[in-house]
């Protein structure tokens, strides 16, 4: 079975190296981070998701979440102890606001915590995480009475939290939604409905469960512009804190899915349930997109995380499995054949899967810096560009690494040969779980046309012209480094494709929006790899800055890492480029009733 090891010495290498995270200590937050105590944090981190957290990850497979004729939810053997143990150890209060009882760490450093409950189990780390994206809209835009009420139980993880979108004949286009809200004397909101996909809708990890759920108040316009968010709870809170009655809300099923069987995706019936308004009517869709976009940002993550535990568990069964012998002559003689490591194609395989790994690891760490900065910086020119930055990044983080982190995933499967496809090796999980990471909180292809559709047209097209300005400026400070000219050379060439296509689209994407769309998974995959560039020169040059000329393994092995990427995984942003030029004529081309 799959073992983890938690990779705090690449954290630590984008935080101390290449993200000189330190240079931010005058900023709140910040100051209270300094990297020695982030270290050890994520050491202590580390000791939990390895001891505690993986080893139930299959039990979570196995077993699933079972659901009981009142409608409450059981949880996999051993959940509820490390689910408690994760309460005890201040782990779910990491990154949230002091004021409510939060440890008040930059988000920046919360996501390497993230990241190692993901590639431990996933499946587990959904409760928490949900919980944290209702932390953060209540947070935003809560009342002050609602934000005392329901915060610090949400930053201890005593209660959890969940968003409610979804319902049976609507999912991206929230505007068709019918679930209705109509107003009580008293300020409340009786709220009835069916939500469906609705992540740790109901469980036995917390005493309450507060839910986050849009809704139409009678009367309201149609269409998005008509949409409300409420706070339901599963238990009403009275005044002084303490749990009430039973809200009028109960899961109706448990479904049956390809993966993530360790958390509970619930089928929502809410029957007047007793609702309150979180911001103003009508506005519930802005308030609710602070939740999604910070759960893009996670669900990227998991592309990247549950590839690492992939990568992890190929990479020991590759060292130990022996097949045949190596195509230029034994390398163990003494043994009856070589380990399957000497097989270029399976090393191809490893290496495509750490080399994007880590660029990715270090594309979701640099926009979530800019994301700390877009609150703590005083300067406003900073917080301009880190917002477009967050904007602009958020689709392409959620689509190109759950979808290269799914193609990891089986690429490890892959290695495994035969043993692969039986379970009791554990590495269908990884595939099964990573699998929903390309559909849910927006589909990869609905990520492609925000990115598109929205994000490039935004304020005239700055933020997508300010990266081009970054990268330029990086390569004219590195233009005379000889180390750094395979890099330089193909971060101006990868930039160059990027900004053809980007141009292409603001030709023919508004003359014709079949175009857009049908140029959008070539472009977002194009966008994914030139970051992913630029992201490598960024580690290799921290590299050679690291060795200072003498040879450290570490080091050493990054700026190899960074080669292959460049050699063997960046040509395909050609082929990106190519293809969407095309535009829609032959996407479109058949009638409906051809295919």
């Amino acid at each position: 079975m799959p073992t983890y090891k938690a990779p705090v010495r690449e954290f630590m290498f984008l935080y101390r190296n290449v993200l000189h995270v330190d240079r931010h200590s005058n900023l709140p937050a910040f100051a209270e981070a300094p990297l020695d105590l982030v270290e050890q944090i994520l050491g202590e981190g580390a000791k939990f998701c390895e001891n505690v957290l993986q080893p139930l990850n299959a039990v979570g497979d196995h077993e699933g979440c079972k659901r009981s004729p009142d409608g409450s939810v059981t949880t996999p053997t051993g959940f509820k102890d490390a689910y408690r143990q994760l309460v005890d150890g201040g782990w779910p209060a990491l990154g949230a606001d002091p004021v409510y009882g939060g440890q008040g760490l930059p988000h920046v450093v919360s996501l390497a915590w993230n990241e190692m409950v993901s590639s431990a189990n996933m499946a587990f780390g959904m409760y928490p995480g949900l919980s944290h994206g209702a932390y953060e809209a209540i947070h935003h835009h809560g009342s002050d009475a609602q934000k005392d009420m329901y915060l610090p139980k949400l930053v201890t993880g005593e209660w959890t939290g969940t968003m409610n979108l979804t319902e049976p004949h609507c999912g991206t286009d929230l505007g068709l939604l019918r679930t209705k809200a109509v107003p009580q004397g008293d300020g409340s909101y009786k709220i009835s409905g069916q939500k469906i996909f609705i992540s740790a809708g109901e469980h036995d990890l917390a005493e309450n469960i507060i839910h986050l759920v849009i809704a139409r108040i009678e009367g309201a316009p149609a269409g998005t512009k008509g949409i409300s968010l409420f706070i339901v709870p599963k238990f009403l809170v009275n005044a002084d804190g303490s749990l009430g009655a039973r809200n009028g809300v109960v899961c109706g099923k448990i479904e049956e899915k390809m993966g993530i069987h360790g958390n509970a995706t619930c089928v929502m019936q809410y029957e007047d349930a007793v609702g309150h308004l979180i911001g103003e009517p009508n506005k519930g869709l802005a308030v609710m997109f602070v939740m999604m976009n910070e759960a893009r940002l996670g669900v990227g993550l998991q592309g990247v995380a549950q590839a690492e535990g992939a990568y992890q568990a190929a990479l020991a069964f590759a060292k130990d499995r022996r097949q045949g012998r190596s195509l230029t002559g034994p390398k163990e003689p003494d043994q009856p054949a070589d380990s399957i490591l000497v097989h270029p194609d399976v090393r191809r395989m490893l290496m495509d899967i750490k080399s994007v790994t880590e660029g990715g690891r270090a594309f979701l760490f640099w926009t979530a810096l800019y994301g700390d900065l877009l609150h703590k910086s005083p300067d406003p020119a900073v917080r301009e560009k880190a917002g477009d930055y967050m904007a602009l990044m958020t689709p392409v983080l959620k689509g190109f690494l759950t979808d290269r982190g799914y193609a990891n995933a089986t690429n490890c499967q892959q290695i495994y040969g035969g043993h692969g496809y039986i379970e009791e090796w554990g590495m269908s999980q990884f595939v099964r779980d990573a699998r929903i990471a390309q559909i849910y909180e927006g589909a990869n292809g609905i990520q492609a046309l925000d990115l598109v559709g929205r994000k490039l047209a935004a304020n005239g097209g700055r933020a997508v012209f300010t990266f081009f300005n970054e990268i330029d400026a990086f390569i004219a400070d590195n233009a005379d480094d000889a180390q750094m000219k395979p890099f330089i050379d193909a971060l101006t060439s990868s930039k160059a494709q990027l900004q053809d296509g980007t141009m292409w689209l603001m030709q023919n994407g508004m003359s014709n929006f079949d175009n857009a769309g049908a140029a959008s998974h070539d472009y977002l995959h194009l966008f994914g790899l030139t970051a992913l560039t630029y992201m490598w020169a960024l580690m290799v040059k921290a590299s050679f800055d690291g060795k200072k000329g003498k040879p450290d393994p570490f080091f050493d092995a990054k700026i190899a890492v960074g080669r292959h990427y460049i050699d063997r995984v960046l040509p395909d942003a050609a082929a990106h480029l190519a293809k969407l030029k095309t535009g829609a004529g032959t996407v479109m081309a058949l009638p409906a009733d051809a295919f």
